[in-house]
């Protein structure tokens, strides 16, 4: 398999800015509904990880290094399971999001929703679940599209 961009971000776009407004807002969302930031970007580095998007998982890697995310979550996040660097709340996060980015033929049990619930909210796990899907839509793009990856910041 080639791995050359059959469009990059850039003319994609310019190609369906529609698309691309649609999900930059409802990725901007989970900000407005009380997410942090920095939690966001270990969410999408993990989806980005499970979905094998070379050009999300460089960009959001990229994005939480500006914030601060130390270097050992980012480390460590393939295994966040065993690592003891994630906080209770950054664990169900990652949970949640390994659970929704492979959903298929499966559910949300009530105790894990409940646990979900109770850590973030009404609003905020709207917002979380709302982040994940946005970048496992973004994950199936970049892959389809073959976008380049960013340099490494």
């Amino acid at each position: 398999m080639t791995s050359n961009a059959r469009v990059d971000i850039g003319p994609f776009k310019a190609m369906a800015p529609e698309v691309y407004d649609a999900l930059a807002a409802l990725s901007q969302s989970a900000v407005t509904l009380g997410l942090e930031k920095d939690l966001l970007e270990l969410v999408k580095v993990r989806a980005s990880q499970m979905n094998g998007c070379t050009y999300c998982l460089q960009f959001h890697i990229n994005l939480a290094r500006q914030l601060g995310v130390p270097a050992a979550k980012l480390d460590q996040l393939a295994a966040w399971r065993e690592s003891q660097v994630y906080s209770p709340r950054e664990r169900i996060a990652l949970h949640a999001t390994e659970a929704l980015t492979s959903i298929a033929g499966g559910e949300i049990p009530d105790e894990e929703f409940d646990d979900m619930e109770d850590e973030f909210g009404e609003r905020g796990l709207a917002g979380l679940i709302a982040a994940v899907g946005v970048i496992n839509v973004w994950n199936r793009i970049g892959i389809t599209y073959r976008f380049n990856a960013p340099a490494a910041k």
